[in-house]
Parts: C-alpha cells; sequence; structure tokens
C-alpha cells in the first residue's frame, strides 16, 4: 500500500511541475533523467509532420523486438531491441542499434531455442528502462518500420507505459500493409517468403538486429517500386494504403 501511494504522489509532483527532488529521490536520479529524456522525445514527436517528405529523403528506422512471449499484459517482457537507418533506398549500415535487456524473469526454453538469447546471456544486460532510453536516442524523430509491426508495437507501448507512463507517438509503417497493396493476391506475406520472392538472403532470423536488416532490405525494394507508381511522399502513400 506505501508503494501505491508512493507511486500516485509521484505521478501527482509531476504533473505539477516536472521532476522535482523528491521525484528524483524515488526513481534514483538517473531513472528519472532517462524517464525525462524518453517523454521528450516522445512529445517532440507530436508536434512533427513528415507526410510532405519526400520517400528519396525520408529516414525510417526498420526495428525488431524478441520477447519471451506474445503478451506484456501477463508478464512476457523485451529481451532484445534491434534496428537499423535509412535514408530513401540506402541503406546505412553503419548506424545500428542492438541490446540485449535483462527481463528479470525466465526465458521459456521455447524462446531460447527460437532467438538463441539464453538467460545467462541476459543476466548482465541493462534494464528496460536503459535501454528504451537508448532506443528512443537512437530512433530520435524519424518514421519507424517493421515487419508484422503489431506484436512489435504493443511491447514498445507496453513497455514506454510501465517505464514512462506515455504511449508511442511516432508513427509505425508495416511493411505487410505494403505487400499486401504491391500484391494483394499473395496468399502469405510472412518474412520469410517475402524475402525469398524479391531475392534477399535470409541470415539469421529471430535476431533482433539481423531481422530488422533483412526488414530494411524489403523495405528499400518496396521503395523502388512504390516511386515507379508516381507516388513521392509519404502522405502520398499513406493515402494509397488507405484504400486497400
Amino acid at each position: 500500500m506505501k508503494e501505491q501511494k508512493g507511486v500516485g504522489r509521484m505521478w501527482s509532483l509531476y504533473k505539477m511541475g516536472g521532476f522535482t527532488p523528491a521525484i528524483a529521490s524515488m526513481l534514483g536520479s538517473q531513472n528519472a533523467q532517462q524517464m525525462a529524456f524518453i517523454r521528450s522525445v516522445n512529445k517532440e514527436q507530436r508536434k512533427q509532420s513528415m507526410l510532405d517528405t519526400p520517400l528519396q529523403e525520408l529516414e525510417v528506422v526498420v526495428f525488431d523486438l524478441e520477447t519471451t512471449g506474445f503478451y506484456p499484459s501477463n508478464g512476457d517482457e523485451i529481451i532484445s531491441f534491434g534496428a537499423v537507418v535509412l535514408r530513401g533506398a540506402e541503406l546505412q549500415e553503419e548506424k545500428t542499434f542492438y541490446s540485449l535487456v535483462n527481463p528479470k524473469r525466465r526465458i521459456p526454453k521455447h524462446i531460447v531455442e527460437l532467438t538463441g538469447i539464453t538467460n545467462d546471456m541476459v543476466e548482465d544486460a541493462p534494464d528496460l528502462m536503459q535501454v528504451l532510453h537508448d532506443f528512443m536516442e537512437f530512433i530520435g524523430k524519424r518514421l519507424l518500420v517493421a515487419h508484422a509491426s503489431g506484436h512489435d508495437k504493443q511491447f514498445l507501448n507496453a513497455a514506454l507505459w510501465r517505464t514512462s507512463k506515455v504511449n508511442l507517438n511516432h508513427r509505425v509503417l508495416d511493411t505487410i500493409l505494403i505487400a499486401k497493396w504491391l500484391q494483394p493476391k499473395r496468399g502469405s506475406y510472412g518474412l520469410d517468403e517475402l524475402l525469398e520472392e524479391n531475392g534477399i538472403p535470409i541470415t539469421t532470423r529471430h535476431h533482433a538486429l539481423e531481422d530488422s536488416i533483412m526488414t530494411a532490405k524489403l523495405w528499400q525494394t518496396y521503395i523502388h517500386l512504390i516511386l515507379e507508381r508516381n507516388i513521392t511522399t509519404l502522405g502520398d502513400l499513406y493515402a494509397y494504403l488507405s484504400k486497400h
């Protein structure tokens, strides 16, 4: 009960005037600074409109998460973040992000087998607040892109809310939506099938950074196809996607 009252008091103080010494004391100085940064990045994103940005100049971050399961509301946690930057159709492989996360719970055996991430590997990994802070710093104001983004958005939103009491304000564009628009008669839109069809080598699946790079190469392919249809801005692309 005392802990609940403390948390409630912390948020009352926050709403009244930002991070007071009392809040810093409750959270710890470093966590308070990280939370303030996350909230600031998220707030700034609301002010930005990128719909008029030409696709050839648009910077995006293609990202992927690995998790202990499918349901953050049931205690599943993020165990790794991966991301890479593109400008237009140019993949900037020198601008990558990868980090394990200590989920502070056991990773199920089937997830260990799927991802290759063991409990020993995450034991000394940074906690969620630290990695989320670093990830938000990496993405900045860029558009986010992911394949089958519902899972990743669900966990990212849960992480942002739990650590910083904010929801994700960044736009997230799903490569499945683009694939369905470009190829509406396909039977499957799984990442493996789309990679194979477009001649993109499959490296290590279910590794957050490798999956991000492979999805980024798929995005590269789609950008060229989109531009061939005389769709030149992000706003134009959203308009076409909304019709399909």
